[in-house]
């Protein structure tokens, strides 16, 4: 063969973990041409990030696969720490309060096998698929393209490339971006996959022990029993995979808990090794970072892959604005919006792990902040502080769900509305529906779709006090809902009728 496929692609994506696979779900829901490759053979089969978070939950329901998450999950068993004869529980992850409207309060427990799997299903449904066992080898751009040599000798060709290839991964190291930051090769925690007999599914099993040796088992969600086991190492202690046999892991969990327990059918294993860092920025023309690739955490707190699969969401819809003909600054925002929340995961995933490290129950309690529902980009490129707001929402902010006053046979929640990979105009009242009814419809890009949630903003019901409560409504207004479920633009009053941010939008 000669090698070339001369067929200009939108979007290559490099690495099928579950950031590449939602970034391709959503680049194919909307239409573009995307190729996603994996140097790997098969996917992912361990349960290492295993916690989803509301935030995420909500961006599965927005692809239609939340019911299956949480068919396929389960809730968090209580921690349950060991000390001799007796033993202290506790529930580590708290539920989202009722203000923060959303249909997911609770953190999922979902190994990452298992979210892979619903990914790359959805994937696979939409007619994209997944090249597994191909290597990018090389990676250049000029002004137009990115060109993408495998290692089986084909070269693709795209308007732009996404890495979500992990800290190592390629796409960083060919746009030349830095990845700062520190490894602690002195810490380090075996993780395995495997069944226990002996062993009760009631609780996520904490033995500490002195000289940071403690060992943990949390039950995964199936009829299998099996259980995420960690076991902490200290510096000298062989971790080497011909280390890692059946028989030494067994072993190692009998001493460590101080009981008869019983490992086997071990189904994956590795080394984790604390590993904190930031990339220097998210963009080099058309060289794009996502997930892993452009920022890495401890695993404490369950934000990595939330963190990844939720810059994907962002990232999606402006490549599809850009490639329609939006301004090419709307991807810089993509970086202006999500580095600053990488960063304070990074800083909140740390703290949290130490608490691990000490085992002390009270660093042990995730609470509001880990659910990523506040996130917030007000403030950012595309959501000046001077804009309008309403008494609780600003510009940037997440737009929380609430039920709809009068619900119809296709909608009974505002997410119903938003489900999908397009804008949302909603209008209260008589003045904000005429608005929204003069609002054009972009010729190319991300549709809008248009509703007048209520033809007036005085209360009537306690469902429309409750819902003009959540968002903040007193008069005549109009939002405009991105496709990430943040609010883009805010016109009230005698400014109704002013659009929304104009690089959101195709020239």
């Amino acid at each position: 063969m000669d090698g070339t496929d001369t067929a200009v692609l939108d979007v290559i994506v490099v690495g099928a973990g579950p950031v590449g696979l939602a970034l391709t779900l959503d680049l194919a829901r909307r239409g573009l041409t995307v190729r996603l490759v994996e140097r790997e053979e098969r996917r992912f089969e361990g349960s290492r990030a295993k916690g989803i978070q509301p935030r995420t939950l909500e961006v599965l329901d927005d692809f239609g696969l939340a019911g299956a998450a949480l068919a396929a999950g389960g809730a968090y068993p209580p921690m349950g720490l060991h000390l001799g004869p007796f033993t202290k529980s506790w529930r580590m992850h708290a539920t989202a309060p009722d203000s923060a409207g959303t249909r997911y309060p609770d953190v999922l427990l979902l190994p990452q096998y298992a979210t892979t799997a619903l990914l790359h299903d959805a994937v696979e449904r939409l007619g994209a698929h997944v090249e597994f066992g191909v290597r990018a080898e090389e990676i250049t751009q000029d002004e137009e393209t990115c060109a993408v040599r495998l290692d089986d000798g084909r070269l693709l060709t795209a308007r732009y490339v996404v890495g979500a290839d992990g800290g190592a991964g390629t796409v960083r190291k060919a746009a030349g971006i830095a990845f700062e930051g520190t490894t602690d090769e002195t810490d380090r925690m075996i993780l395995v996959d495997a069944a226990v007999d002996g062993l009760s599914r009631d609780h996520w099993h904490i033995w500490p022990r002195t000289g940071g040796r403690g060992v943990a088992a949390c039950p995964l969600p199936g009829d299998d029993g099996r259980f995420q086991i960690m076991i902490r190492t200290r510096p000298g202690d062989p971790v080497e995979a011909e280390t890692l046999t059946e028989t030494r892991l067994a072993g190692l969990l009998r001493r460590r808990a101080g009981r008869s327990l019983t490992l086997r059918d071990i189904s994956w294993t590795s080394v984790f090794r604390p590993n904190v860092r930031l990339a220097e920025r998210y963009r080099n023309g058309r060289l794009l970072l996502c997930g892993d690739a452009a920022h890495v955490h401890t695993p404490a707190g369950a934000q990595g892959l939330n963190t990844g699969v939720q810059d994907a969401y962002n990232l999606g819809w402006k490549l599809q604005q850009v490639l329609a003909g939006a301004d090419t600054a709307l991807l810089d925002s993509y970086e202006q919006e999500r580095r600053p929340v990488a960063a304070q995961v990074l800083g909140r995933s740390t703290e949290l792990y130490e608490g691990l490290r000490r085992t002390r129950p009270g660093r042990l309690t995730r609470g509001p902040g880990e659910h990523q529902l506040d996130i917030s980009y007000f403030g950012g490129p595309l959501a000046p502080t001077d804009a309008p707001r309403t008494t609780t929402l600003r510009c940037g902010d997440r737009a929380p769900d609430a039920p709809l006053p009068r619900p119809t046979t296709t909608a009974a929640r505002l997410f119903d509305l938003y489900r999908g990979p397009h804008f949302t105009a909603l209008a209260f009242g008589a003045r904000a529906a005429a608005a929204a009814h003069r609002l054009p419809r972009p010729a190319t890009g991300a549709p809008l779709h248009r509703h007048t949630v209520l033809p007036h903003t005085t209360p009537r019901t306690p469902g429309e006090e409750a819902l003009l409560g959540a968002y903040g409504i007193t008069e005549d207004t109009l939002l405009l809902i991105r496709p990430d479920g943040h609010i883009g633009h805010i016109g009230h009053g005698t400014h109704v009728d002013r659009g929304g941010h104009p690089a959101l939008f195709p020239a």
